[in-house]
């Protein structure tokens, strides 16, 4: 896997208790939700955000273009979009973030794995098959990819995992109707999807900020 540069790493004002790992989309770096760090309430003052680089790949549907991906995007069909092998990349470089976490002395049931488009799809893709129980999952304007091999692959340890999925109605870079696939595939699976939709394209709104606080917040709390 090409090498990717360090995480932007936002560490909070009290003491570290938690930990977010978010991951940026296609094309971005992990500059991108570290504004959205202060928008989140409470949670801010306890929990460490983690946002790591993609390493610089061609994309295949951007005409071989070389810019910072979690993954190969191979077709604009979208039951084939995501290349395996860099999907299978991307979910050993999380997991090593989570071990990272783990040596700093946070337990696997305070760590949340975030992500928005391709972050958030290899978020997913990584947190059904983690082997320990994650705090959640929050999956924005994204999908869940190889579902094929999810009911199988999946780890029983995290079929209780809260799973936050939010998508924009107009979003035509990750069409709505790919994410409500996901999210019926989860909910058939067992899992269960907290799932929001907001008028606003391939993006975040105030709105869903507020909800993604209250949720970090829902799985998140502060410890006594």
């Amino acid at each position: 896997m090409p090498e990717s540069a360090a995480p932007i790493i936002v560490e909070p004002t009290d003491k570290t208790t938690a930990s977010v790992i978010w991951l940026h989309g296609l094309g971005a770096d992990g500059h991108d939700f570290e504004p959205v760090v202060p928008m989140l309430g409470a949670v801010k003052k306890y929990t460490r955000f983690v946002f790591p680089n993609a390493p610089k790949r061609a994309v295949t549907i951007n005409n071989g273009m070389v810019m910072r991906a979690w993954y190969d995007i191979i077709s604009t069909d979208i039951n084939r979009r995501a290349d395996a092998l860099g999907v299978r990349d991307s979910e050993a470089t999380v997991q090593k973030l989570i071990h990272a976490e783990l040596e700093k002395g946070i337990p696997a049931s305070r760590i949340v794995l975030a992500g928005f488009s391709q972050g958030g799809a290899i978020a997913l893709h990584t947190g059904v098959r983690y082997p320990s129980a994650l705090a959640g999952v929050m999956a924005l304007s994204t999908y869940m990819p190889l579902p094929e091999l999810t009911d199988v692959e999946a780890h029983p340890a995290n079929k209780p995992v809260p799973i936050f999925m939010a998508h924009g109605t107009f979003d035509t870079v990750v069409p709505l109707q790919l994410a409500q696939s996901s999210r019926s595939h989860l909910a058939q699976s067992g899992y269960h999807v907290d799932w929001h939709a907001y008028p606003i394209e391939h993006a975040l709104s105030p709105q869903e900020i507020g909800d993604i606080a209250g949720w970090l917040a829902q799985v998140l709390p502060p410890q006594r």
